[in-house]
Order: C-alpha cells, then sequence, then structure tokens
C-alpha cells in the first residue's frame, strides 16, 4: 500500500504547488508610476483661452455664451495645460512635426523620471503597451519608444489607438493577460493623448464642448508579476473588470471623432453620452460587485431590494448596495464636475469621496487616458492611501466602455509625485471662478443687439 501512496502524494503535492506557483506568477504588481506636468510656457490660463477662443472666427455671441457656461460648470480651473502648437496659434494648420513634439514630451519625461527613480533600465522592459487614442502613425508610437530607449529585440509591444479615456485599464487589462503566460517580467504602460492635432476649430456644439474639456497630460505605469519585486510594489491589482456597449448604435456614437458640416475635423460628444455611461457603468457593477463586497453586503442588499420592490418603494433611503464594506477610496475619472458627481450620487459618495477627482480636474483638466493616475497621485500626495486600504478605479470612454479595476495598497503612500508643488492649496477653502469672473459681462443681453468685432 505504501508503495502506492508515496508515488500519489508526490504528485499530489507537485500539482498543488504547480497551481500555487502559477497563481503567484499570475499577480499584477503597480511598482511605480509617473504622471506628465507640462512647463509654464504651456499654461492654458484665463487670458491664454480667451485668445485661443477670440482667434476662432467662426464663433459668434451666442458661441461664446455656451463656451463661458460649458467651461464655468465643467469644474476645471486656470492652470491646466494645452499642446504647444494651440497655444502658439497654430491650431488650424498642424502637421506630423507638431503631433511628435507634442508626443515626446508627453511620453518621454514621465519615462525618464520613471527609470531615473525606479533605477530601472530600458533593457530591462519585457512588455511594453502603449495607448494614444487619436494619433496612430507609422511606425507605431511604441515603435518609438522603443527606438528612443533601444529596448530589447524580444520586447513584447502592443500599441492601442481609439480606446478613449478607459484606455489605462484597457492596457493594464492587456499586461495582466500576457502575465498569465509569461512569468517573473516587468511591464510598462504609457496612457496619454494627442490634441494638438485634433483641436476643433468649428462651431458645432456638441464638438466645442471636447476644446473645453480635455488638457494635455499623460502617466506611465510600470507593473511586474515578480513576486521576488513584491516588497517594492505599491499595490496590488486584485481585479478587473470591462464592459462595451459598442453593439448598441446610439452608445457608439455619443462620442465619436468626425468631421462637421463644414469640414473640420473634432470630437462629438453627444446628450446621450450621459445615459450610456450610466448604462455600462450599471452593466459593470453586476460583475464587478460580487468580487469586491463581502456576502453580508449582498445579502443585505438583495433582501432590501426585494423588501421595496415588493412595497413599491423606490428611491429608499439606505436601499442601495454600500460600497464602502469592500472599497476605501474611490479613484473616478476626472472627465467633468457632471461625471464625478453622477458617479458619486450613484454610488451614495460623500465629498470626501470625490475631493481627489474634482481637484484633480480642477488642477490638471480632463487628461483622458491618464487622468486616473492624477486621481490617484491626488490620493497619495494626502497620505490617504494606507496599507490594506482597496481603492476602486472607474473609467469611462468611447465605444461605449466601462473598465473598473479595484487595487490593495501594500504600504502606507506619501509621495507627493506630481503634485508637490501645488498639494498644499488643495482642496482650496473657497473655490472662485476666474473665467466667470472675468467675460460674465458676455451674458448681458444688451449684447445681443451688439455686433463684436475683432
Amino acid at each position: 500500500m505504501a508503495m502506492y501512496f508515496v508515488p500519489m502524494l508526490y504528485i499530489i503535492l507537485s500539482y498543488l504547488f504547480k497551481m500555487i506557483s502559477e497563481k503567484r506568477s499570475q499577480c499584477c504588481y503597480l511598482l511605480h508610476y509617473e504622471c506628465h506636468r507640462a512647463t509654464e510656457d504651456r499654461k492654458l490660463d484665463i487670458d491664454t483661452c480667451a485668445q485661443v477662443v477670440l482667434r476662432n472666427k467662426n464663433l459668434g455671441l451666442d458661441e461664446y455664451r455656451f463656451m463661458l457656461q460649458t467651461i464655468v460648470n465643467s469644474g476645471i480651473g486656470d492652470e491646466t495645460y494645452g499642446p504647444s502648437n494651440v497655444i502658439q496659434g497654430r491650431e488650424n494648420i498642424t502637421s506630423m512635426k507638431d503631433a511628435f513634439l507634442e508626443l515626446d514630451d508627453l511620453v518621454f519625461n514621465p519615462l525618464d523620471e520613471l527609470f531615473a527613480k525606479m533605477k530601472v533600465s530600458p533593457s530591462d522592459i519585457d512588455i511594453l503597451v502603449v495607448n494614444v487614442s487619436l494619433c496612430s502613425p507609422n511606425p507605431s508610437i511604441t515603435s518609438r519608444v522603443i527606438n528612443r530607449y533601444k529596448m530589447r529585440e524580444d520586447v513584447k509591444s502592443y500599441n492601442l489607438s481609439g480606446m478613449g479615456c478607459s484606455a489605462s485599464l484597457v492596457a493594464v487589462d492587456l499586461v495582466q493577460q500576457v502575465f498569465k503566460s509569461h512569468k517573473n517580467k516587468l511591464a510598462l504602460v504609457v496612457s496619454t493623448e494627442s490634441l494638438g492635432q485634433h483641436w476643433y476649430c468649428g462651431k458645432d456644439r456638441s464638438m466645442m464642448l471636447s476644446n473645453c474639456l480635455f488638457r494635455s497630460g499623460g502617466c506611465v505605469i510600470l507593473l511586474t508579476n515578480n513576486n521576488a519585486l513584491k516588497h517594492k510594489a505599491i499595490m496590488k491589482l486584485n481585479c478587473l473588470v470591462r464592459t462595451h456597449l459598442g453593439s448598441h448604435d446610439e452608445a457608439y456614437n455619443c462620442c465619436i471623432q468626425m468631421e462637421d458640416d463644414l469640414g473640420y475635423q473634432g470630437f462629438r460628444l453627444t446628450k446621450y453620452l450621459t445615459k450610456a455611461a450610466g448604462k455600462a457603468f450599471v452593466m459593470n457593477l453586476r460583475v464587478l460587485v460580487p468580487k469586491i463586497l463581502p456576502v453580508t453586503e449582498i445579502i443585505r442588499y438583495a433582501i432590501v431590494s426585494y423588501y421595496n420592490k415588493r412595497r413599491g418603494k423606490v428611491g429608499v433611503e439606505g436601499a442601495g448596495i454600500n460600497m464602502k464594506t469592500g472599497v476605501d477610496h474611490f479613484c473616478i475619472h476626472p472627465g467633468s464636475r457632471a461625471v464625478i458627481e453622477g458617479v458619486g450620487k450613484g454610488l451614495g459618495l460623500n465629498e470626501y469621496d470625490l475631493e481627489p477627482a474634482k481637484m484633480a480636474l480642477h488642477r490638471f483638466g480632463n487628461t483622458s487616458a491618464g487622468g486616473l493616475w492624477y486621481v490617484l497621485g491626488y490620493m497619495e500626495a494626502k497620505k490617504m492611501l494606507k496599507k490594506g486600504n482597496k481603492v476602486l478605479m472607474i473609467s469611462l470612454g468611447a465605444g461605449f466602455k466601462c473598465n473598473n479595476c479595484v487595487w490593495e495598497v501594500l504600504k502606507d503612500l506619501d509621495d507627493v509625485n506630481v503634485w508637490k508643488d501645488c498639494i498644499d492649496r488643495y482642496p482650496p477653502k473657497m473655490v472662485t471662478n476666474g473665467y466667470k469672473d472675468k467675460y460674465g459681462w458676455i451674458n448681458d443681453e444688451q449684447l445681443s443687439f451688439v455686433k463684436l468685432d475683432e
């Protein structure tokens, strides 16, 4: 009997060891991230924004009023950054040279800082994922990064385009999938956006919105599945869920790159966007919630929902699911004040929970795919993130997509990162809007009878 038992025990133990080893190698650890911060000459302050708007001869008084109302309500401050060609007044005559100059600044500067801080050589990178939605040259931007840093010939490279504001979590998910079949690897994710070539110069209001909301920014992220580097990691990816509503025509068209009736290229945002975002978010949570919340909360929610439904009670306070039973911090895509407050209302969050997203939006604007990491940077700079905390990242983007994930904080974090020169000013004691203070006069009804010349 013993002669059969020992080999069987050996096989069972070997199988268990293999299963444990594979599971550990499939972990995704965040080692470091670096957000881009432009130079002062790229700042879109109030006067610079006014100059950009006035250069567009297609606009009239009604369009000026619309843009003022949009930017006042957006939650964006007057210290954000824009593309160099727009600052310099060349938004009508863009070139590939402008696009490359913009991308080189957005990509290479944070990469240089990451390599220096982490003491990692570009030749150590095994996996490279670059996502830029609106610029897809040939050779790819991924190839441009490999060429700049002379990376290895066997680096696994992926170039993503058209993924929109939720692209960075698409890239993280791609890395996580590659990790499942490749052990002990270092992965680099680059998430940014090209705005200079796509600045809208027409007068379609649904396309003018993008000029008001989007700003220059981006981030680079260093990930690994090497358990030997766990002591250097700051967070661990617990789960990630992706939802795509591209099969729905209205959702597909609510956030789309196109030309207007006059031939001006831009990005169109329709009124259906909020509905598409809400629908995608709810569908995503149905999959995500069972993975991150305790069973007791899910049972409580089911019982309360059933009880209220039977009695015809709708919108009863306390009836919603309590996300805070499994999540400590909420890293919401800083798309606009309406997006942040909409997510907050849906999840029953308070001002403390929304503060990081609102402050990132105010200071840096909507930086598209890189936006989440400015929000995370704010949390870290404010010393909100403690060991064991769970952080829910919520991203929404064109397609229409909702990609959410949960990170577990592995150590107390306090790096002031991209916020180092301004974190002490946030949150401001009193938020004033310089655009409204300086240009509010444009809403004077008497101006409707006056022609505004240059």
